[in-house]
């Protein structure tokens, strides 16, 4: 039954990206994609600090081990971002970040293998992640696919958005969306076969997940929330980041109280 979790749970952020993109305009997919940004930050950040950590703190791992690992995962996906290997698109042109003409095509590269081996590397990382989570705990797993799901939908529909830009057919970057959705499937099944065996691990990949999702949260999510805004659009804004946590904190109670 774990793997049918895992493997349900890294289908669902794909499949609903590649749903919500295949239905909406990309002038809706926009303002989609800026109130999503909000919500997956405070979604993020309430997993990671409300459950991740805390459940890998009340292990018996070492706390200076677990400490060091968190610093290791950070400094981990800033060096794997820096090369490009652990994209996070939620933009296109147009949407007040004030790009030059044409950034999405680059973003895009040649025929759009930059966009698709990036998102695949971060989407097989994701698939680990829930893995490791569900072979925690089956609550600690929902939870941290409900944090990923989150962040996977905007983030594949903002690269949906730059392969449209760069002139990729609606077709072909709805397929390129799917396979790399298709990664974090990979990676949940990897996860789950090659860390199954090895539980003290549990702890510190525990660990790396929380990094990654701080990590997001704080280099990605919220610098893209940080631009001048009318009062209404920051009302929205810190609206969508207190939802984030809320629907955590809901999901958390939840899980609880059926078990």
């Amino acid at each position: 039954m774990t793997l049918l979790y895992i493997v349900l749970a890294t289908l669902a952020g794909g499949l609903l990206s590649v749903g919500i993109a295949a239905s909406l305009t990309v002038h809706l997919l926009g303002r989609v994609v800026k109130s999503l940004v909000s919500l997956s930050a405070g979604v993020l950040l309430a997993t990671a600090l409300l459950n991740v950590l805390p459940e890998a703190f009340e292990s018996q791992a070492e706390p200076h081990a677990l400490f060091a690992t968190l610093l290791g995962g950070l400094l981990f996906f800033f060096l794997l971002e820096k090369v490009e290997l652990y994209r996070h698109t939620h933009h296109h042109e147009g949407d007040g970040h004030h790009h030059h003409h044409h950034f999405d095509a680059e973003q895009a590269g040649r025929g759009g293998w930059s966009v698709l081996l990036g998102d695949s590397i971060h989407n097989f990382c994701d698939g680990v992640i829930i893995a490791a989570a569900f072979l925690t705990d089956v609550r600690l797993g929902t939870v941290t696919a409900l944090a990923i799901i989150a962040h996977e939908i905007p983030q594949e529909v903002g690269d949906y958005i730059v392969l449209l830009n760069a002139g990729l057919s609606r077709t072909r970057a709805l397929v390129y969306n799917a396979l790399s959705g298709a990664a974090a499937v990979v990676g949940g099944v990897v996860g789950y076969f090659v860390v199954g065996p090895w539980e003290a691990l549990f702890p510190y990949l525990l660990v790396v997940a929380a990094s990654s999702f701080v990590y997001v949260a704080v280099a990605d999510l919220i610098p893209q929330m940080q631009r001048r805004l009318s009062l209404r659009d920051t009302l929205l804004q810190v609206g969508w980041l207190a939802a984030g946590l809320v629907i955590v904190l809901l999901a958390m109670s939840g899980l609880q109280h059926n078990h």
